[in-house]
This record gives structure tokens, sequence and C-alpha cells, in this order.
């Protein structure tokens, strides 16, 4: 990792796939990771650790499966929350957004338990993947 300040915006520019996260650094066991959304992703859930995220630019939504019922988190730009362990989740970005998350490196963006992601097919097979 770079020992140099990394400016956001600068590293947010530099790519323009949705729902695919960069690693800006690393803190201690922890990837701080930026993303560019759009639309929905999928609903998933990470067993074993929190997801943190801040919002950058513009609106995220996430939408959670808790035991009381189903509810919808709304961030706007500068708010940050985050997402008990445990908990299903989907977050989307209906005028798109860019956000950073801070999760346990090597952590699955899809979590450890998702719903199949739209577009996913298995190159070999043809069927669909829920990498």
């Amino acid at each position: 990792m770079s020992n140099e300040p990394i400016l956001l915006s600068k590293a947010l520019a530099s790519f323009d796939a949705l729902w695919s996260p960069r690693i800006v650094t690393r803190v201690n066991d922890y990837d701080v990771r930026i993303a560019k959304v759009e639309g929905e992703h999928v609903w998933h859930v990470h067993d074993d650790t929190d997801e943190f995220f801040l919002v950058l630019d513009g609106e995220l939504h996430i939408s959670l499966r808790e035991p009381d019922g189903e509810r919808t988190v709304l961030l706007p730009q500068g708010a940050v929350f985050t997402v008990p362990r445990g908990t299903e989740h989907k977050p989307y970005a209906p005028s798109g957004a860019a956000i950073l998350m801070l999760e346990p490196t090597g952590t699955l963006t899809v979590g450890d338990r998702q719903d199949e992601i739209p577009g996913h097919v298995d190159s070999t097979t043809g069927h669909a993947l829920n990498a």
C-alpha cells in the first residue's frame, strides 16, 4: 500500500465499473474499499463481520431483513451506517453513488450467502453463477 496520501476523487475517477469495489488502502487486517454504485445490488449476508458504509457522493439505500421485519435505511452524502454481521441486506442507489466500505481483508462483496447475481453466467456450462 502507498505511504502517500490518497485522493479518493482521483481513485474514483480511475474506473467506471459499477458494484466492483477497489481497495485504496489497508488498516491492520481491514480493506478500505471504494465503489461506484447505481441500481440494485443483491441480497446478501456477511456471517462473521459487520459492514461499514460511508457515502462519498450521491445517496445509498440499504434494505435490511431484521428479526422484526424488513426496513430500508437512507444514507445521504456524508452519512455512515454499519450493517451488523448476520443481517441480510441489499444496497441500492437509484441515482448512483460513490461509497467507501471498511471490511476485513478477503471479505466477498456479495457476502457469504446471496441471491443469484443477474447476468453472471458460467461460460462453460451456461448456468447462472452465485459468485
